[in-house]
């Protein structure tokens, strides 16, 4: 599905195009988040300046982190990950999300537990590196 949503701002904005039938699956994915995807949220996304969404269904996909504002997908891989089909279906996700001009970070579970506070960082200034981009666009 595709809509024009209109911004506080009263600018109308297109909607990234989603399948509605996996909004039950992103809401259960919330609940049942990694011990590394709650750490992000809660200690740093949640109260982020610049909203992020959690779960976000976009295409066919669900991204575990996604801001509209800086077009950025944030993405934590666990070990299933790592397997042959998986590399697979993350090379083809990656390229779809990119061909909706958005960017995305990639960090593993161990990224998580091991680097949290530089993660935090390499987050902070791409969302502010992506809002310059945005902006000298308009």
């Amino acid at each position: 599905m595709e809509g024009v949503n209109n911004g506080k701002d009263g600018k109308s904005q297109m909607s990234l195009p989603y399948q509605h039938k996996l909004i039950p699956r992103a809401r259960e994915l919330r609940k049942n988040a990694t011990r590394q995807e709650n750490h992000l949220w809660y200690d740093f996304l949640r109260s982020y300046p610049v909203r992020f969404q959690r779960q976000k269904t976009i295409g066919c996909y669900i991204t575990d982190f996604y801001c509209h504002a800086a077009k950025l997908v944030i993405e934590l891989d666990g070990s299933q990950h790592f397997t042959k089909e998986a590399i697979e279906y993350d090379r083809q996700r990656s390229s779809y999300l990119q061909g909706c001009d958005l960017k995305i970070l990639r960090f593993t579970n161990y990224d998580i537990d091991r680097c949290f506070p530089d993660i935090c960082q390499l987050i902070h200034q791409e969302v502010q590196q992506r809002l310059s981009e945005v902006t000298s666009y308009d």
